[in-house]
């Protein structure tokens, strides 16, 4: 099953190994646009046999990275360089997905690479304000500004136009960033959101800007491409998001056009997190049952086995490959081989197959 296609609003995906969004902070200008580094990080990838790959983190605003080191599509001069990598992925018979983002009260730290400090990059230093529902900081990194109620008004439209200009890229997918304690999912969890506005307090009106998000990038994304929203479905801590308020968000998503559930978990306050072998597919899992959608599992799934058993027993559509990811770029055709199909890799690496039994 893990070499079957999985048709989504009509695009053909032609196997369910995904590579996930996995930043690389590898943006050395600070202009959000992509380098060389993501040309060969991404089309090594999909010469290697990923279906569709994800790109990491790329942020809606300036104020919305991570890392200065990140990519962005907040202005139009970003766009060629998205277009160059969509059309190499394209050539290797891949699609290619974008994940839009905002980091929220985790932005402006120092990129994660051998060399660089390690916490919040300041100001004085090239570093920048970060916002987030509220004034309160995650710990160790800085005080974010809390955004008005103007402010997080205007988001989604922020959200709409990177999606506009990942289209005009040619890309395939985007997939809303609501997960890992950046800035959406600060506005889920009621641990971080204690606003008393329209945005805070009910669950409906915690996931109000989630929503807003999704009804206008679908409102200008094109209605055959996919759109996917990547939650994290527990926050493994008593009185935060859990999987009940995941899988309630998810029913109320599909109607505003969501097609798929990209289920991680963790990442917004610290936690105790029961890390093993497939340990999100029953979150996925869950999701699946109570809402419907299709659902991407991730998280230490390295053995096509495993890999294989995950869709088999209908906890989840797709596999997301993640670190094995980044030290196989041919995963697929060691996963290929361990379960008898035939060879994905690009006809320039077949003679580089593994043989089959």
């Amino acid at each position: 099953m893990l070499f079957t296609p999985l048709t989504i609003r009509g695009r053909v995906i032609r196997n369910r190994v995904w590579l996930p969004p996995m930043c690389q902070y590898q943006v050395e200008a600070g202009d959000g646009r992509p380098t060389d580094w993501h040309l060969a990080h991404y089309g090594a990838r999909a010469a290697g046999g990923f279906g569709l790959l994800i790109m990491e983190a790329t942020a809606v605003a300036p104020d919305g990275r991570i890392t200065v080191g990140d990519l962005g599509l907040w202005e139009d001069g970003q766009v060629a360089g998205f277009a160059r990598i969509a059309d190499l992925v394209h050539r290797c018979d891949a699609l290619l997905g974008v994940q839009l983002a905002h980091s929220g009260r985790k932005g402006s730290t120092w990129r994660d690479l051998p060399g660089f400090p390690q916490g919040v990059q300041p100001v004085a230093d090239g570093g920048f304000q970060p916002v987030g529902p509220t004034n309160s900081a995650f710990p160790g990194l800085g005080n974010p500004r809390g955004l008005t109620t103007e402010e997080a008004a205007a988001l989604p439209a922020r959200f709409a136009d990177a999606a506009q200009r990942a289209d005009a890229a040619g890309l395939d997918v985007v997939e809303i960033h609501a997960a890992h304690g950046y800035l959406l999912h600060e506005f889920l969890s009621p641990l971080t959101n204690t606003r008393t506005d329209c945005y805070g307090g009910s669950f409906e009106n915690r996931s109000r800007l989630l929503r807003e998000v999704v009804e206008q990038v679908r409102w200008v994304w094109p209605e055959q491409k996919p759109l996917f929203v990547r939650v994290s479905a527990t926050e493994w801590v008593d009185g935060g998001w859990s999987v009940e308020d995941t899988a309630a968000l998810a029913v109320e998503l599909g109607p505003l056009g969501v097609d798929l559930v990209d289920v991680s978990s963790g990442g917004n306050v610290i936690a105790p997190i029961p890390s093993a072998p497939g340990y999100q597919a029953p979150l996925a899992a869950e999701v699946r049952r109570v809402s419907g959608l299709l659902t991407a599992a991730v998280g230490q799934i390295d053995e096509p086995g495993l890999a294989e058993q995950i869709l088999l027993s209908g906890q989840a559509d797709a596999i997301l490959v993640g670190r094995a990811g980044l030290r196989e770029p041919g995963w697929p055709e060691r996963a290929a081989a361990a379960l008898g199909e035939p060879s994905p890799l690009a006809p320039s690496y077949r003679r580089g197959a593994l043989p089959r039994a």
